[in-house]
C-alpha cells in the first residue's frame, strides 16, 4: 500500500518547470555577479546589476539595433548621439557643444534616431527605455552609489 503524496506529471511539463528554472538561473547569475545590496538599488544602474548579462545584452541589442545597422551603412554615426543627448538632459545646445557639431545637426540626428527606433525622445518613457538599453551595453561602465 502506498502512503504519502503521489506525484503526477503535469500535462505540459515545460510550462510547469519554466518559472523555477528561470528563477534558479537568475539567482545563480546574481550570485556570480555584482548584484549589490538592497541599499544600492537607488538608480537604474544598481537595478541593472542584478539582471543576468544575457538579458541585458538582448535588451541592448534590440533597441539600438537600427542605429547600429544605420552606422554600418553610412558615414554619419548616430549611435553615440543618444548617450550624449541623454547625459545632457536633452539639451540641444549642450549636446551640440559636446559633440562639436551645430545644434541643427543635433536636431537632425535626434529626428533620424526617432525615425529609426520608433521612439520619441521628447517622451520620458522613451528616453528611459533608450537610457536603459545604453546602460545594458556589454561592458558598459555602470555607476555605483559611491560615484
Amino acid at each position: 500500500m502506498l502512503t504519502g503524496p503521489v506525484w503526477r506529471q503535469p500535462a505540459d511539463d515545460s510550462g510547469a518547470l519554466r518559472a523555477p528554472l528561470v528563477q534558479a538561473r537568475y539567482v545563480l547569475a546574481g550570485a556570480a555577479g555584482p548584484a549589490g545590496s538592497a541599499a544600492e538599488l537607488d538608480s537604474p544602474d544598481g537595478l541593472l546589476r542584478g539582471i543576468p548579462p544575457e538579458v541585458t545584452a538582448a535588451f541592448h541589442a534590440r533597441l539600438p539595433a537600427p542605429l547600429t545597422a544605420h552606422d554600418a551603412d553610412n558615414a554619419v554615426s548616430l549611435l553615440g548621439t543618444p548617450a550624449v543627448f541623454l547625459d545632457h538632459d536633452g539639451s540641444w545646445a549642450r549636446t551640440a557643444e559636446s559633440l562639436h557639431i551645430h545644434v541643427d545637426t543635433v536636431h537632425y540626428r535626434i529626428r533620424r534616431i526617432e525615425d529609426l527606433t520608433g521612439r520619441n525622445l521628447a517622451r520620458l518613457r522613451d528616453r528611459l527605455n533608450l537610457r536603459a538599453a545604453l546602460l545594458c551595453a556589454p561592458g558598459a561602465a555602470r555607476q555605483t552609489s559611491s560615484s
